[in-house]
């Protein structure tokens, strides 16, 4: 194997620059990383490489100086969009007996706990080309996520927004504010037009509407009967999600956070009445009294709206910060598509519904939640990989949000700390990370050697050593990413 093949990651001084890019995008610009998408055009499902560009050998025919390894657009492109169809592939993938080699040692690692799982699967082709215990259910922590995503992908499309609005209300004075389950929804200055909707916003919008008709006293009530069963989560009141309502505004956090662990509301369905009600009165609108719960009629008259951005955005959002508030809400919103109740309950059999319909392996799955926060969620490695492969099948295009939206290693969201202990990894390695006390989970893509794209799944549980078990999963899928595994 060429030397260079293994410290791959240290030529993609590069990927510095394009990273860059993708977080001056927003780093969630309509759906898809536009940095991303722009080099992934043209560009084959089996890798970065340009396969009918020259002789073999390397990741790719488009090299970088001195003929050593690809340019870092290589790595992007291959995980961005693909095309519609496949051009003959001369690169073969890894062998399992070679994946065996390099992954069995590795997954002896002491700090990976007493029950370890490992699905290796080819893109192009669907077929897994290593297991070990594959097909065993086990506690996916945040990776969970993943199965949420392409669910609700699936069920609603990656155009798909999520609107609240205002209503007139059973009086002529009063006014209601319906929730209707963005979980991006902020009380804050707007980002932009295409940044999360705004409480601002629609305060403005109703300001005008309401002057329009000549009133300038009302009373506020807010509508949260979208969704239904227990607003808290099962794990009890937690820094990490807050009541799950179909209405809230900044996820129900008490202090000026976006992402990660932070205080939350009690109540953020009332919290976000008022923040709506002190933002109509800064507009010269009269609010009497304190907003109250109620239900607004179905046929009650729209006064303004303001609707999220696309689901494609909001997934790549979850995704990428693991926020457990978002994951919630869309399996609570892929419930409302499959007509299930929107609750815990009904998100996990709608989320397993649509899995079902993309015939993919459920065996022993179960769905509590749709964050990985309740430890009675169990699938199998063999699923997970299977949920990548699916997002990146060209003929759903609709699921390509799940690849983008993955973390890169070294760089963004939940892998941006990681990967010291695995340099070969950073900025090859995508994957979604999740962890709870003993469990640590890792599942992704990696473009290999050989310019291969493969989707990988590592499951470890019962471990005593986060940090230990968290290196090692790095080290494998930097492996994977790094050996021709012939």
């Amino acid at each position: 194997m060429p030397a260079w093949r293994l410290p791959v990651a240290s030529a993609l001084v590069g990927l510095a620059i394009a990273a860059g890019a993708v977080t001056a995008a927003g780093p969630w610009d309509s759906g898809q990383r536009t940095a991303e998408r722009e080099l992934a055009a043209a560009q084959s499902r089996t890798g970065g490489a340009d396969h009918g560009s020259g002789s073999g050998g390397g990741r790719s025919g488009r090299t970088g100086p001195m003929g050593g390894p690809p340019l870092a657009p290589d790595v992007l492109a291959a995980i961005g969009a693909a095309p519609a169809t496949r051009s003959p592939d001369p690169v073969p993938p890894p062998t399992g007996s070679g994946l065996a080699d390099a992954l069995a040692p590795l997954l002896k690692d002491p700090s990976l706990g007493t029950r370890t799982a490992a699905s290796v699967v080819d893109t192009a082709t669907g077929k897994e080309l290593y297991g070990s215990g594959a097909g065993d259910a086990a506690v996916p922590a945040s990776t969970v996520k993943i199965a949420t995503a392409v669910a609700a992908l699936d069920a609603l499309g990656p155009g798909h927004r999520l609107e609240t609005a205002v209503v007139k209300g059973a009086t002529d004075d009063e006014l209601v504010l319906v929730g209707g389950g963005d979980p991006t929804l902020t009380a804050r200055d707007p980002e932009g037009a295409d940044g999360p909707a705004s409480l601002r916003t629609l305060a403005e919008r109703t300001a005008r509407a309401l002057k329009g008709d000549g009133k300038r006293k009302v009373t506020l009530s807010y509508d949260t009967s979208l969704y239904s069963g227990p607003e808290q989560h099962p794990i009890g009141p937690n820094e990490n999600i807050a009541p799950v309502s179909s209405l809230m505004a900044d996820e129900g956090r008490l202090d000026d956070s976006a992402r990660g662990p932070a205080p939350r509301a009690t109540d953020p369905a009332a919290d976000a009445a008022r923040a709506f009600a002190d933002r109509l009165r800064d507009r010269g609108v009269d609010v009497g009294g304190e907003p109250h719960r109620t239900a607004a009629s179905p046929q009650a008259d729209k006064v303004a709206s303001v609707k999220s951005q696309p689901l494609s955005a909001i997934v790549e959002r979850m995704l990428t910060d693991s926020d457990n508030d978002i994951a919630e809400a869309l399996a609570r919103q892929t419930a409302i598509a499959e007509r299930q109740p929107a609750s815990f309950d009904g998100g996990g059999r709608a989320v397993e519904a649509r899995l079902k319909k993309l015939r993919l392996p459920l065996g022993g799955a179960h769905f509590a939640d749709g964050s990985g926060l309740n430890r009675d969620d169990k699938v199998s490695a063999a699923l997970l990989a299977q949920l990548l492969v699916r997002s990146a099948d060209p003929r759903r295009p609709e699921l390509r949000p799940v690849l983008t939206g993955l973390p890169v290693a070294g760089f963004s969201g939940t892998l941006r700390n990681r990967y010291a202990e695995a340099p070969a990894g950073t900025g090859v390695v995508r994957a979604k990370t999740g962890t709870l006390t003993g469990v640590n989970t890792l599942a992704g893509t990696v473009v290999d050697a050989d310019g291969r794209l493969l989707a990988f799944a590592f499951m470890t549980s019962e471990s005593t050593d986060a940090n230990g078990a968290q290196n090692a999963l790095d080290r494998l899928a930097a492996m994977v990413a790094n050996c021709g595994c012939r």
